[in-house]
Order: structure tokens, then sequence, then C-alpha cells
């Protein structure tokens, strides 16, 4: 018993991406969504540093064999969010993950040290989705839900903001929400920040207020991203060397996980050429969701008839 427990305890406490990818598709299927979201998020917390560090570098990345929509793809949006909690408390913050997803932010989050608070909102996007608009990122939804906080952070992977220009920057400026990274969070935590009497980190999330001095109308949209990386840069006294050499690390992963999601297409490819042209059909069906489309349609008709 003792070494089942062990082992038990290894594979739930001490884990990597890929194993907790493996959590979310077993607790994705079976039990309600409440219930695993709640046991996710006890183990999540008891993550020690050091083993969430390198599950920060990859969360940002829905798996390409997660289905859209699908229980699994909401549970693992559900995780990115506790996974974020979980890095504001180790930067020695209070943070909780909200229970209620309608019209408000994921997470709050409090300094003990220096009387602030900030509202939190996870992103993670498919590696396949190059096309992202300025919903997808929700900034006029984060200033709302700031109230009557201090900040709002939105986090995301790095490589996915806009490159040049978008009105995500123009609009992150007048209302001073943060445009914060998964790398900018793995960063801060190898280099040890974490809040004290003596250290206070509130000016990360007041970085638009400080860029939004020098930045005039005219180029409100472009991207800022440089000139936050040096904010963010001395801030934790790193050299450009360094502060370089997480990035091309980062970026490294991205690539390698890129590989990895590539093949896992490849191989449904495969698989989708060796269908009988009845497969092929079902499949085909169930792709286009016409059968659903049909029955909604019947319903409004149903509807109609006995209004």
């Amino acid at each position: 018993m003792i070494c089942l427990y062990a082992v038990l305890r290894r594979k739930y406490l001490r884990m990597n991406f890929q194993e907790l990818r493996s959590i979310i598709k077993e607790k994705s299927n079976k039990g309600t969504f409440a219930a695993s979201s709640d046991w996710l998020q006890t183990k999540i917390f008891g993550l020690k540093k050091k083993e969430l560090i390198p599950i920060i570098s990859e969360i940002g990345a829905i798996p390409e064999d997660i289905g859209h929509d699908s229980t699994e793809e909401k549970l693992y949006a559900k995780v990115s969010d506790i996974v974020l909690s979980k890095c504001f408390q180790e930067l020695g913050l209070q943070s909780s993950v909200n229970t209620e997803r309608a019209n408000c932010a994921d997470i709050v989050a409090k300094s003990q040290f220096h009387n602030y608070s900030l509202v939190g909102d996870a992103k993670s996007f498919r590696l396949s989705r190059t096309a992202k608009n300025q919903k997808d990122f929700k900034i006029k939804s984060m200033a709302d839900w700031k109230g009557d906080n201090d900040y709002s952070v939105l986090v995301c992977p790095y490589y996915q903001y806009p490159k040049l220009r978008s009105q995500i920057y123009g609009q992150a400026l007048n209302n001073n929400i943060t445009l914060f990274s998964w790398e900018y969070l793995s960063i801060l935590l190898e280099n040890n920040i974490s809040e004290n009497v003596q250290v206070n980190i509130s000016n990360l999330w007041n970085i638009c207020s400080t860029l939004s001095i020098n930045i005039n109308i005219a180029n409100k949209n472009n991207c800022f991203l440089t000139q936050q990386n040096e904010i963010v840069r001395l801030y934790l006294k790193l050299s450009e060397t360094q502060f370089n050499s997480y990035f091309e690390r980062y970026k490294t992963n991205t690539i390698t996980r890129g590989e990895i999601e590539i093949k896992y297409w490849e191989t449904k490819i495969t698989e989708i050429k060796q269908y009988t042209k009845n497969q092929a059909i079902k499949e085909l069906l169930s792709s286009l969701k016409l059968n659903e489309k049909i029955s909604s349609i019947k319903k409004y008709i149903n509807f109609l008839g006995g209004y």
C-alpha cells in the first residue's frame, strides 16, 4: 500500500505538462466539470515552483488532439486559469480562481504587503490557429472586469500577440490593461521574484500606464512589446543577452511542440486516407454537424407552431 500511495502521489503531484495533459483528458471523461476543476486546482496549487515552471511555458498552446468546444477543451481553459493563479501565488500574492465565469474575470489576486489588487485572465491558443482578432483577447472586457481593483492583467503566449499593429494595443493603453505573457511569468519565477515588505512588483502590472506617457495617439495601435520587454528586463536587472536567452529557449520549446502537433495531424491524414467510402461520409457528416443543424431548425419550427 505504501508503494502504491507513493506512485500515485508522484503521478499527481510531480507532474510535467504531458502528465497534466493526460490527467485533463482523464478527468474530462468522468465526474462533473466542477468536481474535476476542484480536483485539478488542489493538485496544481500543491505543486512546487520548480514543478510549475516547465508547465508555464507549455500551457499557452492547446494540444491539437483536444476537440473544439469539447468538455476537455473547457477543462483545459480552466486549468490555464488555475496555473495563472498559482503563478500569482508564487509571486507572493494571494490569488484565487473564480467559480463563476459569466461576466467577471477568471482570477483575482491581492498583494499581502502593498495594498493593491488585480484581476487576471489566462489565454491559450492552438498553434494551428493563426488568425486572431481583438475579440480573442477581450481587452474591453478586462477593463470592465477590473471594477474596484487596481490592475487588470491578461496573460497569453508572447508570440501570439500581433506583431505590428492591432487595436488591442490602443485599447490596453487607454484602459491600462497589462498585456503580460506566460514567458514573462516563467522568467520572473526562474529569477525568484516574489513580493515581500521590501519588494513591490506592482510596476509590472502598471506597464501600459508607463508606456502611454511617451506614445502619441497616431501610434497607439502599434505593437509595444519591444518597449515592454525593456521595462521587464530592467526590472529584473538582466543583461540583454541574459533576457534574450530565455526567449530563445522558449522559441526552441515552441518549435519542438509544433513538430509534435504536426505529427498528430499527419497521423490523422494517414488514417483518413484509409477510410472506406462509408466511413468518410460518416466522418464528413459528423464534422459538418448537419444532423444537429436540422434538429435545431426543427426545434425552432416546433416552437413557432406552438407559439
